[in-house]
Order: structure tokens, then sequence, then C-alpha cells
């Protein structure tokens, strides 16, 4: 009696624990390509349909899907400054970032290429000239007196960088003669005060005067982290001394072709997953059902992680990381199908069967799925463009493939057999044949 009772809890149990999974997987899926509303705040779908037109609004699209602007620069060194040119590429880079930032275009990326290379990508763009403009114009950089009055400009500025002293992250600039006469005399002035530095008109930062600057080189005390005062000693430096950039090429993407780009995409990937999950159920029968359950899991959560996760935009290459992504959770959940008919047709009951069949695919998947992780965190660091975009979704697609298939596929798994699936042909085809040849 006991011994039925504990059968019956445990059934129900697993029954209840399936119920919420695919309650979950309905909503979500449902939720990712309709969207909802929750108390005014819309929160957008982000899975893909095959209609370019209902694509996720919650995805940063690249510009190949959403068309745009593309252009390379080359910079020149200025003959007038010894700095160094990669702190003044970088600089030059964060200006780029900030100004199309500060315009709205949000989703623009900025990436060194090469030694002297800039590359700028700008989605979503209807005057490219204006753009482009935006970009090519030297950075202002201002020092502005307590008064409103602009007392020095970046012209006066040497160089600045990064300082570490006594556990405190600075900034130290060095200045011309010139620079340097009028800030001892400014400073001297405005003991307590504020001298305020803009860039482009904006406010960069506005450090207080603690003793008069003299000498031509200054500091500007507590920046809180090393990253702020680089950043910050960075856009100093590229405003006092912008390099020159010369236009190499510049490519127009229309949004059409992008468009038609993203739904062929689309309903071959739709078309592709639905063949395999019809594979997988005639293959593996039960275990198909619970693979491609798994599977639809795995879409919704890379799909949401896509989605909120900032810096990843979506592109045809990343597009294709995430059927390569596919593939890679398929091939997992073959491994430990396999593994698990071998242990059933060894004479093992089904709970067995699950834990070893698991146990002796864990070696193989995790070899596959590291050394994929391996080639995409090398990508990542050394690509650039599009090449990155591969590598993000990718990385991310490997991931979540090695927690659905690790944990998704055995909690599923586990939980129909604990419902009383008894009958092992459900699971696996030749079962009796082949104990019938071992008897």
């Amino acid at each position: 009696m006991k011994k039925n009772r504990r059968r019956a809890n445990g059934k129900t149990k697993s029954l209840i624990a399936l119920s919420i999974v695919l309650a979950l997987t309905i909503l979500l899926g449902v939720v990712g390509v309709t969207g909802v509303s929750l108390g005014g705040y819309q929160l957008k779908n982000w899975l893909p349909t095959a209609d370019a037109a209902n694509w996720p609004e919650a995805l940063a699209l690249g510009l190949d899907l959403r068309g745009g602007v593309y252009v390379e620069y080359s910079a020149a060194r200025p003959e007038d400054t010894e700095a160094d040119f990669g702190s003044l590429l970088e600089g030059t880079i964060s200006v780029i970032q900030k100004r199309l930032t500060d315009k709205g275009f949000a989703e623009s990326t900025v990436q060194r290429i090469g030694n002297d290379g800039i590359r700028v990508e700008i989605p979503d763009v209807t005057d490219p000239a204006a753009v482009l403009e935006l970009i090519g114009n030297p950075a202002k950089l201002e020092f502005v007196a307590p008064d409103g009055n602009v007392f020095m400009e970046g012209s006066m500025v040497e160089t600045a960088g990064y300082v570490y002293d006594r556990g405190d992250h600075q900034v130290g600039f060095n200045l011309t003669d010139e620079g340097a006469r009028i800030f001892a005399d400014m400073t001297a002035a405005n003991i307590g005060q504020q001298l305020s530095i803009y860039l482009d008109g904006e406010l960069l930062i506005a450090p207080f005067v603690d003793t008069p600057i003299t000498g031509g080189f200054g500091v500007i005390k507590g920046m809180g982290s090393a990253e702020r005062a680089q950043t910050i000693a960075a856009q100093i430096q590229s405003g006092a001394l912008p390099l020159v950039l010369t236009q190499q090429k510049v490519d127009t993407v229309s949004a059409t072709l992008g468009d038609n780009a993203l739904s062929t995409s689309v309903t071959a990937a739709v078309i592709g997953i639905a063949l395999v999950m019809a594979l997988m159920i005639i293959r593996y029968r039960l275990n198909g059902v619970v693979a491609s359950w798994t599977l639809c899991i795995y879409i919704i959560l890379l799909f949401l992680l896509l989605a909120v996760l900032p810096g990843i935009q979506l592109t045809l290459p990343g597009l294709a990381g995430i059927v390569l992504g596919i593939g890679m959770a398929v091939d997992a959940n073959v491994i430990i199908f396999e593994r698990f008919n071998e242990e059933v047709r060894n004479g093992r009951p089904l709970k067995a069967a699950v834990r070893a069949g698991f146990k002796n695919a864990m070696s193989a998947v995790l070899d596959a799925n590291i050394t994929t992780l391996i080639a995409s965190v090398v990508l990542l660091i050394y690509g650039t463009g599009s090449i990155q975009g591969f590598a993000k979704t990718l990385l991310l697609g490997v991931v979540v493939s090695m927690f659905t298939a690790i944990v998704v596929t055995r909690f599923l798994m586990r939980n129909i057999i604990n419902l009383g699936v008894a009958n092992e042909k459900l699971f696996t085809a030749g079962v009796i044949a082949v104990k019938e040849e071992q008897v």
C-alpha cells in the first residue's frame, strides 16, 4: 500500500511539473511572438516569424537586416604630437560613438579595424550625408571658467592619460606652454571652484580646483574607477588631438534588401527546424517529442536573451550562428538518446537507463560544446563586424544548448517515465528483438 501510494504521489508530482513546464513554454512562446501589455508597459515580442514585417521588435537588428550606412576610415597621426597613436585612435572611436548616440543612433557600432582603421555601422539611417558629416567633424574640447566663459581649448592640451596614485584613479594631462600659463592663472584665481570641461558642447567633467596648477601638468582626482579614468582621459586626448580621418569606403544597404534577406532566412530556419523535429520524432519516438519540446524551450530562451542582453545586434551571420547553435542542441540530444537506447537494449530499466545514458553521454556533449565555445571566444576577441555578430550568437547558443540538453531534457525524460510510461517501444525501436537474441 505504501509503495503504491508513493508511486501515485510521484506520478502526481511529475504530472504537475510537466504541466507547469508546458504552460510556461506555451505562454512564453505566445508572448514571444505577439508581445503583451502589462499595466501600461508593452513587453515587445522577441520570437521570429516568417513575415519580416512582424520581426521581433525587441531585437536589435544589424545593418544587413535593417538597412543603413556602412563606412570605413583610415586615421593619420597628427605631425605635432608624440602621444600614443593607439590612445588617440581609441579616443576618436569613443567620441564618434558618443556623437552618434547623442543624435539618436543608439544602435550604431564603431570598431577599430587593423592598426589604423575605424569601421562605423549605422542602421536605420534616412540621411547618410548628414551622418557622415557628423562623424567627420573634429572633436571640440573646451575648458570653461565658473563664469561660463571659455578660457582654453583642446589644442592647448598635449597629452592626457590614466594615472593611479595611492589608491586613487586619476586623469593626468600635459599642457602646451601657452596652455600652462593660462591654466596656472585660472586655477590660482578659482581655488575651491569648479572648472568645467566640455566635449562637443556636452559636459565631460567638472572638477574642483584644490591648488594652483603650474608647470603645465595637472591631475583630475577621484575618478572612482580605472575604466572611468581611462575613458575620460581618452576623450580629453581625442578632443585635444583629433586624428585626421580619411574616408575609404561607404556602402548603403537598403531596408528592402534587409527585409528580403530576413524573410528568406527566417523561412529557411523555420522549415529546417520543422524537418529536424519530424526526423527526431520518427527516429526516437517519445524521446523525439522530448527533443522537440526542448528545442522549443531552447529557441524561446535564446531569443529572449538576445532581446534583453545589451550589446548584441542580430545580423545575417548572427542568424547562421543561431542555426548552428540549434544544430549543437539537437546533436547533444542525439548523443544522449543513443546512449539511452544502448542501456535499454542491454536490459536496464527506463529510469536506470536515463541515469546511465546521461552519464555516458556527458563527456561527448561537453567536449563538443567546449571546443565550440573556445572557437566562439577566439572569433569574438579577434574578429570584427559581422564575424563578432556570428561569434556572439554562437557563443550564447552553445551555452543555452548545454543548459537545455543537460538540464531540461533530463528533467522531461525523468518526469515522463515517472508518469508510469513503461513501454520501451515508445522510446526506442528494436528492444524486444535484441533481448530475444541475448536470451
